[in-house]
């Protein structure tokens, strides 16, 4: 299938097959089927041909780069559950581009292949309950201690994103020297589910976890990478994850301003359509140019990435701006829509909820600002 075909048939598949249970359940997952649902949209998408774009072909994807995939990716997140079907979803999509770089021959078959057959599902657990690390991850505070056969592993962590039903974690954890990662299965003894963290957004199946490791016992084959070096390899992860979480969000908000437009052009006040009115057009036109401008910024960054480069500051710069600008992008379309943009006839009121917390995770816009901004006194000052 040619690209622009598989843009096309995504953009269907979506129309047709996800969003009409999106819409129905208002974006909430469980209250749609959890696990269940994933299953049936998973199943759609390979009879569609369309499942996991971003999979090497040998473990049974599409094998798209990083440039290819935004408009597919785009396209899947026009509904809240369409990144889910494609098996495309946050953390998965980043641990399988994780694990697709860094893991052993034999760690990619028992945890990357079930992983990208969606045949289960996964954890990342970095970010920890204060004083241990959020945007900071030096602050790290889960420990891994060398013990007779491997590794014994203590710690907390929270929203730990798809915990809950997950098959396997890939932890992060400090070692002697440094960081480093460890893929622990869900049931290894002294791993321990504490709660679901009560959040904002509905539409992740697995929830926003807090996590408890007590004496987790895991061998030298559970290490993913080189010891101490789990600080590098969130880099290999974080930064494309970061640009398709770009992606996904900019069909989420291209639906809230599509719905908006539309229903302005419908609706009559002031003695013309809403959409003549010239307050009205202004915040039409904001909308246009933040998804133009957060495309462009977002396929300069992945264009790098496809090269090869490291890609640090132009994925900062597209994630922070990619995230306000979506932002404003969806505020502005509750506001164009009145009382219907905060009411659930209409699907801007779930996006502006499910979008609002991309500000804050994969890294803060404030802590992204202050990363460019040091990154351009190194290179001037």
């Amino acid at each position: 299938m040619k690209h622009q075909e598989l843009v096309e048939a995504t953009t269907e598949f979506i129309r047709s097959t996800v969003l009409p249970v999106d819409d129905e359940h208002d974006g909430d997952i469980t209250a749609a089927g959890g696990d269940d649902l994933r299953v049936r949209l998973q199943t759609a998408a390979k009879e569609a041909g369309l499942f996991a774009p971003h999979v090497p072909q040998e473990y049974g994807g599409l094998g798209l780069g990083m440039a290819d995939r935004a408009a597919v990716f785009e396209a899947a997140g026009y509904s809240l559950f369409g990144p889910l079907a494609l098996n495309i979803a946050a953390p998965d999509e980043g641990n399988m581009h994780l694990l697709e770089q860094v893991a052993t021959p034999e760690q990619k078959e028992r945890f990357l292949r079930p992983l990208a057959a969606g045949e289960v599902r996964s954890a990342f657990a970095m970010t920890e309950p204060p004083p241990g690390a959020g945007a900071d991850p030096q602050a790290l505070t889960t420990t891994a201690a060398r013990v007779d056969g491997g590794w014994a592993i203590n710690g907390r962590k929270h929203f730990i994103t798809g915990a809950d039903g997950a098959a396997f974690h890939i932890v992060m954890a400090r070692t002697g020297g440094g960081a480093t990662m460890f893929l622990v299965p869900a049931d290894t003894p002294g791993v321990e589910l504490v709660r679901h963290v009560p959040t904002q957004d509905r539409a992740m199946v697995g929830g926003h976890c807090e996590l408890r490791y007590t004496d987790v016992r895991v061998g030298d084959d559970a290490v993913l990478g080189a010891v101490d070096e789990g600080f590098r390899y969130a880099q290999v992860r974080l930064g494309p994850a970061r640009m398709t979480h770009v992606m996904r969000w900019s069909g989420a908000a291209r639906r809230a301003h599509e719905t908006a437009v539309r229903y302005l052009a419908s609706r009559e006040g002031f003695g013309s359509r809403l959409a003549d009115l010239g307050g009205a057009q202004h915040l039409i036109a904001e909308n246009e140019i933040d998804l133009a401008a957060t495309r462009a910024l977002l396929m300069d960054a992945c264009r790098a990435l496809d090269a090869g480069e490291r890609a640090s500051k132009a994925t900062s710069i597209a994630k922070t701006f990619g995230a306000e600008a979506l932002h404003r992008v969806v505020d502005r379309s509750v506001q164009l829509c009145g009382g219907m943009g905060v009411s659930a006839d209409l699907p801007v009121a779930k996006i502006a909820r499910e979008l609002r917390p991309f500000r804050i995770y994969d890294g803060p816009s404030e802590v992204h600002r202050w990363s460019i901004a040091r990154r351009a006194v190194r290179e001037l000052g």
